[in-house]
């Protein structure tokens, strides 16, 4: 079992590395890294671990081998360290092997229907992706999104957000932090005060927040103050500009925005963790060193992805050497940070072995996972699509990487089974458009014969957009004219499906789900008449 010395026995720099969090790869291997940018080899992030650094974000791989990588982790460090991912649609989300589930927005449409049921349904998933995180070493869950997405326009928060109302969120976060941290993880509240109202995202360019405090309190801290009273161990800056607030610097670096709104007046005494700071809405106006002692000053206890670690823990020595940080705040954040390691679960006896692992998800985990699907699905038409050959049309963010469209997903394995052949597109593809704005598919380069027209279209970070800007309106209208139109598929953005229903003709079959991963897919061409074949490697299951 690993033990962590109290911090007052570390040297001052081994002290300062504790308020890093570092990124790397689930993958063990260099070469396996899938963003070499920001994922640190291994000789660097070994090197840092064992300077004192005292956490690490994961991203990609199998759930199995994250087990082996956060066993390797802690032995590199030979301490307890805080572990972390971005599994805000759990563990699968990022790993695969582990569930997978529809993005949290779902539950908030449900809640407009069944609230009750909402709430239990955020319950099961806050435990599912606490267990699973828990079983493969890690004890930090960068979940829920706390923000309130009152922006269709928002380019980044989108599906991701837990509902379009201050109430909704609120509820539904609630109750996914009190089941995530009953299987014991440590929870996060993020980003904070509120990045739903934005039309621009912060990992490109600062957002700006033009709301005062009255409409702060009413719409944007709501569901932080229910987090807070849930008991949520850790809260995430927003790299947010609020001129109201604070006119000169972004909440991350803000004293009134950390210090004097979520610590005095929120009340809030756990661990306040940054955004990346690798993010261009930072990295692009400070250094790293400067950001991470401005981010320090203004009351955040640790630095994520500092984008220079080496760069950040020399600025924050030479800002303690020269009383711009007292010795006190400094031992006030490893205070905390002391505090929720202890309440975090350690991490898993070496006696679950990784073949242990092959059932991670447990048969109540696999139903709520269907249950999830089934109740955010929305259909209409009948169903049936006009036999092949055909053309099944797809767009997605981008025809290289997507880790919902492997090669027997659904969405390319059930219309091909009928005669339709896949042709992916994206924001850059020029091969099927015309530059026209009312008619904007070349329908002459095209093959012949009906179209299935499958949508992925969500808020995704890098992106700068949601999709809103793209013709699919006019496309729809296109096939419509020319007879063409068999079938449309959404999978993600409730706006765009909200945009194209009314413009179908009652009896065309047509359904919408938030969640885009093959489990969507299979269930949502269930509605639309095209059944699984045996060809989709257990994806309907």
């Amino acid at each position: 079992m690993i033990s962590t010395p109290d911090w007052r026995q570390l040297s001052l720099p081994q002290q300062v590395a504790r308020l890093l969090v570092v990124r790397c790869s689930g993958h063990l291997g260099d070469g396996q890294r899938r963003y070499p940018r920001w994922e640190l080899p291994n000789a660097e992030l070994k090197r840092l671990l064992g300077q004192g650094v005292g956490g690490v974000i994961l991203l990609g791989g199998s759930a199995s081998e994250l087990r082996l990588r956060t066993d390797q982790l802690q032995r590199w460090a030979n301490r307890s360290l805080l572990l972390c991912a971005d599994v805000e649609e759990g563990v699968g989300q990022r790993f695969e092997g582990a569930s997978w589930l529809p993005p949290p927005l779902a539950l908030g449409l449900l809640h407009a229907s069944e609230p009750a049921r909402a709430i239990a349904l955020a319950s099961a998933y806050g435990h599912c992706t606490g267990r699973q995180a828990r079983l493969l070493g890690l004890n930090w869950v960068l979940a829920p999104v706390c923000d309130v997405n009152n922006n269709p326009a928002n380019p980044v928060i989108n599906v991701r957000a837990w509902g379009e109302d201050p109430v909704t969120a609120g509820q539904l976060v609630a109750a996914f932090i009190a089941g995530a941290q009953a299987e014991g993880v440590l929870g996060c509240a993020k980003h904070f005060p509120g990045h739903g109202d934005t039309d621009s995202d912060s990992h490109l360019e600062l957002p700006r927040l033009p709301h005062g405090r009255r409409r702060l309190g009413a719409v944007e801290l709501p569901p932080f103050r229910a987090a807070i009273e849930a008991g949520v161990a850790t809260v995430m800056t927003g790299h947010l500009l609020l001129p109201e607030l604070d006119p000169d610097r972004p909440a991350t670096l803000s004293p009134l925005v950390l210090e004097q709104l979520l610590r005095r007046e929120l009340g809030f005494g756990g661990l306040v963790v940054t955004d990346a700071l690798v993010m261009e809405a930072i990295a692009a106006r400070w250094g790293a060193g400067e950001a991470a002692v401005l981010a320090f000053e203004a009351g955040a206890d640790l630095l994520l992805m500092p984008a220079d670690a080496d760069a950040a823990i020399t600025a924050l020595l030479e800002a303690l050497a020269s009383g711009r940080i007292s010795r006190a705040r400094l031992e006030q954040s490893l205070g905390r940070r002391e505090r929720a390691l202890a309440r975090g679960a350690a991490p898993p006896s070496d006696s679950t072995a990784p073949e242990a692992l092959e059932g991670i998800e447990s048969s109540a985990e696999l139903a709520l996972a269907r249950e999830l699907v089934a109740v955010s699905l929305l259909s209409q038409g009948r169903p049936g699509l006009p036999p092949g050959p055909g053309l099944n049309l797809i767009r997605v963010d981008s025809v290289l990487a997507n880790p919902f469209l492997p090669l027997m997903a659904p969405a390319l394995q059930r219309p091909a089974r009928d005669g339709y052949a896949a042709c992916l597109i994206d924001g850059r593809s020029p091969s099927p458009w015309s530059g026209e704005l009312t008619a904007p598919l070349a329908l002459d380069r095209l093959p012949p014969g009906p179209v299935l027209l499958q949508l992925f279209v969500r808020g995704n970070p890098f992106r700068g957009s949601a999709g809103g800007e793209e013709p699919w309106s006019a496309v729809v209208l296109q096939l419509l004219g020319a007879g063409r139109l068999a079938g449309l598929a959404v999978y993600g953005s409730p706006y765009l499906w909200q945009a194209l229903r009314p413009l179908l003709p009652q009896e065309l079959p047509a359904a919408y789900c938030p969640g885009q991963m093959p489990l969507a897919q299979a269930l949502l061409l269930d509605r639309l008449g095209l059944a699984g074949g045996g060809l989709e490697g257990g994806f309907t299951d």
